[in-house]
């Protein structure tokens, strides 16, 4: 019974989906207030009944309750509670549901916390939002219902959860990256609300950008938990496959960086404006078409759910009407509203058109790598490979074009700048630059490693560039924590990102070039020196989990004959399904990790197969991406969203009324 209630509620949420797309939208066109009333109170009951359906198979998956097609499919008695919890969105169609619940949570958040919009723009937004929730509602209903049930034949037990996603990793990670992969709804919505009123300007800007940036935040951390998953869960030591799934949810980041810096030239100066919204919906199409290869079958990967054509349909056709639709509108409108505002070469907005340009190209340039071996093989043009080497060859140039610009950036003046004064406020971080690239790859033992004093070279260089500005802000105050107070939240935010960002290259070279492996059979009693650590193999013995047994290898590692750690990498084999999977064994480090995995066993004598790895600087990776993502965060607390809301009220009402009469 609890399984239809859950299914009622859907349908439920699916009906007043429908109403807040088209009551509310009518209103706007009509100027009818009342039905734009409607708007922020079905929204939330949007959200209600979202969460009843979510919280119903939420109860079906903790009950074992396997009558439901999907938790005989995805879970089974032996799976810890917790496992059983995070299994709810461990499959196709729960992951579904999970998008809906939290679309609905992003379209509520909008209707509560804007309350300050003209009743016209926040009616158009909601009404956007509304036609998204009624999509992947449908999708959910009609291709891909989380309630089916197995009546009569329901079997004992459940087939189990993919080992793979049996790991901590899996509860927080793909609520996470659907929390930016559907905030970029928010931006969408406001995009084309602003279009459908004719008016875009500073106010659309500053109410759209805050939205953005909490979006992007939550991406950089989803994407960031799964290159940390990968790293210690499949067993190889690898943190970015280049997969194409993996790239579904990189390339909304990159047209995400590109939107948020676009955003702040419209606000500030008005530029761009015409551009920005290409972007915002160029960002949102880039997650429905992650959407659609996630769940098409078009790809094999472990990250991939479904593999029926006809629901790749469904989201191929959902994508063509959003995005022809979000295209027609914008060429009809755009040319009306494109920006008049003039800038010199040397200028912040000169430098925030190539921080533009870059991100678009590298976006493409994955865009294209991923969705070129697809397009080959549907043409019968045979199955082509795109791996690594050229997504390496051709995105690392890129990040690397882009550094210079990110050090001269924050230093700059709007509108018109001088060389001379860049050469000015540029010397000393110059300097400091230089000589941290010359000296700092000496303290590794080995060759000098160009790579890495490059990575220094830019990611010093952006850091210090940052330092400059910020000294020059605190210089006039009365003392430097009163300088260092007054500075605004978003002047914070963006510190902070952009340190981030030198910080993940920092931890991508360093980990790319010293990184040391070594691959190998080993027995019991023997011992293999890496990197100036002793791994000495003690014993193997059998342990049992609440649901696997495993073989556990017993390692000491020794550093100048001192015991630095006790490691135990496993073997498990998983009582449910007989899928035999690999525990690596980890000693994390703020400068190194030591890595160990089991392999296969090997001859009868008690060898195995094991996989040693040394990995320096490789959490600087996401320590980097902690902080971007801490940096966007931040930027959302500035007091001008607060503060200027009268004035970007007067202006949208104006643009609203106007466009509701047009």
């Amino acid at each position: 019974m609890i399984p239809e209630f859950g299914h009622f509620a859907l349908i439920l949420a699916l009906c007043l989906s429908i109403l807040l797309c088209t009551v509310p939208l009518w209103g706007a066109w009509r100027g009818n207030a009342t039905a734009m009333a409607l708007a922020p109170n079905l929204a939330i009951g949007i959200l209600v009944f979202s969460a009843i359906s979510f919280a119903c198979l939420t109860w079906a998956f903790m009950q074992d309750d396997f009558s439901v097609e999907v938790v005989a499919n995805n879970s089974n008695s032996l799976l810890p509670w917790y496992y059983k919890f995070s299994a709810v969105w461990g499959n196709h169609e729960g992951s579904l549901l999970l998008w809906i619940l939290v679309l609905a949570l992003w379209t509520c958040a909008v209707a509560v916390f804007s309350p300050q919009l003209p009743l016209v723009m926040l009616a158009r937004v909601l009404a956007v939002m509304g036609f998204v929730g009624v999509g992947f509602m449908a999708f959910s209903l009609f291709t891909s219902n989380p309630f089916a049930r197995l009546l009569p034949g329901t079997p004992m037990d459940g087939q189990d959860l993919n080992p793979l996603l049996q790991d901590f990793g899996l509860i927080i990670h793909p609520p996470l990256l659907y929390m930016g992969y559907v905030g970029f709804s928010v931006a969408f919505a406001f995009a084309i609300a602003a279009l459908l009123g004719g008016r875009l300007d500073a106010a659309w800007a500053r109410w759209s950008r805050p939205w953005t940036n909490v979006a992007w935040a939550f991406l950089t951390l989803g994407i960031m938990l799964g290159s940390w998953w990968a790293y210690y869960e499949l067993g190889w030591g690898g943190w970015w496959f280049w997969d194409p799934v993996e790239n579904a949810s990189f390339m909304p980041w990159l047209a995400g960086t590109a939107l948020i810096h676009s955003l702040a030239a419209t606000e500030k100066r008005g530029l761009f404006k015409s551009w920005t919204v290409l972007l915002a919906i160029f960002a949102f199409s880039l997650s429905l078409l992650g959407t659609f290869l996630v769940r098409s079958g078009v790809l094999t990967s472990v990250h991939a759910f479904a593999t029926d054509p006809a629901r790749g349909l469904f989201i191929l056709v959902f994508l063509g009407i959003v995005v022809g639709g979000s295209l027609i509108l914008y060429a009809l409108r755009a040319p009306a509203v494109s920006s008049r505002v003039g800038f010199a070469w040397l200028s912040r907005e000169s430098l925030l058109l190539v921080n533009n340009v870059v991100f678009l190209v590298a976006t493409l340039t994955v865009l294209f790598g991923t969705l070129f071996p697809l397009l080959m093989d549907a043409l019968g043009q045979g199955k082509y490979s795109v791996g690594p080497p050229y997504f390496n060859a051709v995105f690392v140039p890129l990040m690397a074009l882009l550094m210079p610009f990110m050090g001269i950036g924050p230093l700059s003046r709007w509108k018109q700048d001088s060389a001379s004064r860049w050469r000015a406020e540029l010397l000393l971080p110059a300097i400091a630059t230089a000589l941290c690239a010359l000296t700092l790859p000496l303290l590794h033992d080995g060759d000098y490693n160009l790579w890495v004093a490059l990575a220094i070279l830019l990611a010093g260089w952006v850091v210090f560039g940052m330092l400059r500005d910020l000294a020059n802000r605190v210089r006039n105050a009365s003392s430097v924590a009163a300088g260092l107070r007054r500075l605004a939240p978003s002047y914070w935010g963006m510190f902070v990102a952009h340190v981030g960002f030198a910080v993940t290259v920092i931890g991508v070279v360093v980990t790319s070039q010293f990184n040391i492996e070594h691959d190998l059979k080993m027995t019991p009693g023997t011992s293999d020196t890496l990197a100036g650590y002793e791994f000495r193999f003690l014993d193997v013995r059998g342990v049992r989990g609440p649901n696997y047994v495993a073989d556990e290898a017993r390692f000491i590692v020794y550093r100048d004959g001192r015991e630095v750690v006790r490691l135990a990498p496993q073997k498990r084999r998983y009582l449910a399904s007989g899928d035999v999977m690999t525990e690596a064994a980890i000693d994390d480090g703020l400068f190194r990790d030591l890595f160990i995995a089991m392999g296969e066993p090997v001859g009868s004598d008690g060898a195995w197969a094991i996989r040693l790895h040394y990995k320096p600087f490789v959490r600087w990776m996401w320590a980097g991406s902690v902080l971007m993502a801490l940096g966007a965060f931040v930027t959302v607390a500035d007091k001008r969203y607060r503060r200027q809301r009268s004035a970007a009220r007067d202006a949208l009402r104006q643009g609203g009324v106007s466009g509701a009469q047009a």
